[in-house]
C-alpha cells in the first residue's frame, strides 16, 4: 500500500502526526494506498517554509521566473506517462484524455505564465504634481495557500501555481483528500528549478485548509472548490483581511434555439456535458431548447446520450459520497420529470453513473438549481428569447453558459444578457491559456488563466519623489 507524503521545504516529508486517509480507486471502489493527515504543525512548517523562500524568490527576476517555469513545463511534458498514471489511479479517468488533453493545457498554462512573468503592464512614470514624480511599483503578494478540487487535480494545481510563482510568489498547495498524488509529483518536479520552499504541498482534509486559511503568514488564498467550501474560506479569511481567490461551482445553461442542425448540436452537447463523466464545473448540464424543436432535440440528446460508454467515454465519479449526491439528486426528480436515459449506476464494480437525460423539469426543480456534478443532462423548454435568458440567469451560479443558433445577431444580443463569466456560441467548453476563467453570484470572483489572473498575484504601490 503506497503512502502520499507531504512535500515541505524541498523534500518529501511524512506528517506530524500518525494519522492517515484512505485512497480509493474509482473505477474499482477499492482502497489502495493512503495519504498523511497534516496537522497544525504541518501546516506551521509549510507556511514557514514558503515565507522564507519568498525573501529569496520575490527578488527573483522575471527572467529567472520565466526560465524556471520552462524548465518545470519542460519536465512535466516529458514525464506525460507517470503523471497520467497518478492522475488516473486516483480519478478513474479516462487515460488518453489525460495525456492528448490535460496535461497538454497543463504545459500549455505553465508557458502562458512564463511569459507573462515578463510582461508586466502599469501605469507610465510621470510626473503629476509640480517638483514631483510618480513611479508605479506592481510587486508579488507574498505567501500564498491554495486548494485545489479532486476533478482536475493537477490541471488546477498548476492554473494555480504558475501564476503565483510567475509574480514572484510562493505557494502551499493543498489538493483534495481523494487526490493528492499529482501535485506532490509536480512539486517534486518544480523543487530542482525553484528555491527550497516555494512550492510545498499540504495533505489534508478541511480542518488542514481552515488552518491554512487562518495562518498570519497566509497573505492570499486561492480555492477551487463548491460553493459552500468557497464562503467557508472568504468568512474565515475576512478575520484576517486576507485577499481570496474563489474559483467555486456552475451550472451552465446552454440556450439552443430554433435554427439549428439537431443532431450536430445535439453530439456537441452530450461532449460537453458527459466530460470526465460531468464533473466540471462548466459541464454542458442545463439544456434550455426552444419549444418547437424541444421533442425532436430531446429524442437527439436521448439517443446520443445512450451511445456513450462508461468506463470507455468517460470515468467513474470520484468518489462514494459523490456517487450518492448524483443518484440521490435524480432519484428525487418530480413527477412531471421524464428520464428518457440513464438514471441508474452502470456495473456493479467502482462508482460509474450511466448518461442520463431528464426533459419536463420546472425552473424551482431542485435538479435544475443545484450543480449536478455528474453525466446527467436536464432539459427545460422555452417560447421566447427573454423567456431563455430568464431561465439561464435564474440560479445563483454564473460561471459559464452557451448559445446555439444561427442567428448572429440573436448570439450577440443574448451573449451580452447572460450573467456569466463566459458564453461560447456554438460550442461549449473550450479553454485557452491566454483567455480568463472564472465566474460571478455564487461561483465565485476572480479569474484563472490569462493575464487578468496573473494580476490578481500581484499588489500596486505607488513611488513618489520630490526633486528637490
Amino acid at each position: 500500500m503506497m503512502t502520499v507524503l507531504n512535500f515541505v521545504d524541498g523534500k518529501e516529508v511524512p506528517a506530524a502526526g500518525a494519522r492517515e486517509l484512505a485512497l480509493t480507486d474509482p473505477a474499482t471502489g477499492k482502497v489502495f494506498g493512503a495519504s498523511v493527515l497534516s496537522e497544525q504543525s504541518d501546516v506551521d512548517a509549510a507556511l514557514a517554509a514558503a515565507g522564507r523562500a519568498f525573501k529569496v524568490w520575490r527578488k527573483s527576476t522575471p527572467a529567472q521566473r520565466q526560465l524556471a517555469l520552462l524548465k518545470i513545463a519542460d519536465a512535466l511534458e516529458a514525464r506525460a506517462e507517470e503523471f497520467a498514471d497518478a492522475e488516473v489511479r486516483e480519478t478513474g479517468k479516462i487515460r488518453q484524455v489525460v495525456l492528448d488533453e490535460e496535461i497538454p493545457e497543463c504545459v500549455s498554462a505553465l508557458r502562458f505564465f512564463a511569459g507573462a512573468a515578463r510582461h508586466l503592464e502599469g501605469t507610465a512614470a510621470g510626473e503629476y504634481s509640480p517638483g514631483l514624480s510618480s513611479v508605479i511599483r506592481r510587486e508579488p503578494i507574498g505567501v500564498c495557500a491554495q486548494i485545489a478540487p479532486w476533478n482536475y487535480p493537477l490541471m488546477m494545481g498548476v492554473w494555480k501555481i504558475a501564476p503565483a510563482l510567475a509574480a514572484g510568489n510562493t505557494v502551499v498547495l493543498k489538493p483534495a483528500e481523494t487526490t493528492p498524488s499529482t501535485a506532490v509529483l509536480l512539486a517534486k518536479v518544480a523543487s530542482e528549478f525553484l528555491p527550497s520552499g516555494a512550492f510545498n504541498v499540504l495533505c489534508g482534509d478541511r480542518d488542514t485548509g481552515r488552518a491554512l486559511v487562518k495562518h498570519p503568514i497566509t497573505e492570499l488564498v486561492s480555492i477551487t472548490g463548491s460553493t459552500r467550501a468557497g464562503i467557508d474560506v472568504a468568512t474565515v479569511a475576512a478575520a484576517d483581511l486576507k485577499r481570496t481567490h474563489l474559483e467555486l461551482g456552475g451550472n451552465a445553461p446552454l440556450l439552443v434555439f430554433d435554427d439549428v442542425d439537431v443532431a450536430s448540436a445535439a453530439e456537441g452537447i452530450v461532449g460537453a456535458a458527459f466530460y470526465n463523466a460531468g464533473q466540471d464545473c462548466t459541464a454542458g448540464s442545463r439544456v434550455l431548447v426552444h419549444e418547437s424543436i424541444h421533442d425532436e432535440f430531446v429524442a437527439e440528446l436521448a439517443k446520443t446520450a445512450a451511445a456513450q460508454t462508461p468506463g470507455e467515454d468517460y470515468g467513474p465519479l470520484n468518489s462514494a459520497p459523490q456517487f450518492e449526491r448524483v443518484r440521490g439528486l435524480v432519484s428525487r426528480v418530480p413527477g412531471h420529470a421524464q428520464v428518457h436515459t440513464g438514471g441508474a449506476q452502470h456495473g456493479t464494480d467502482g462508482f460509474y453513473y450511466s448518461p442520463t437525460v431528464i426533459s419536463g423539469l420546472a425552473q424551482d426543480d431542485e435538479i435544475v438549481q443545484e450543480e449536478i456534478f455528474g453525466p446527467v443532462i436536464t432539459v427545460q423548454k422555452f417560447a421566447t428569447e427573454d423567456e431563455a435568458v430568464a431561465l439561464a440567469n435564474g440560479v445563483p451560479y454564473g460561471l459559464a453558459s452557451s448559445i446555439w443558433t444561427n442567428d448572429h445577431s440573436r448570439a450577440v444580443r443574448v451573449s451580452g444578457e447572460l450573467d456569466f463569466g463566459c458564453v461560447w456560441i456554438n460550442t461549449h467548453g473550450p479553454l485557452v491559456s491566454e483567455m480568463p476563467h472564472g465566474g460571478f453570484g455564487h461561483s465565485g470572483h476572480g479569474k484563472d488563466l490569462s493575464g487578468y489572473a496573473f494580476n490578481e498575484y500581484t499588489r500596486v504601490k505607488h513611488v513618489m519623489t520630490s526633486f528637490g
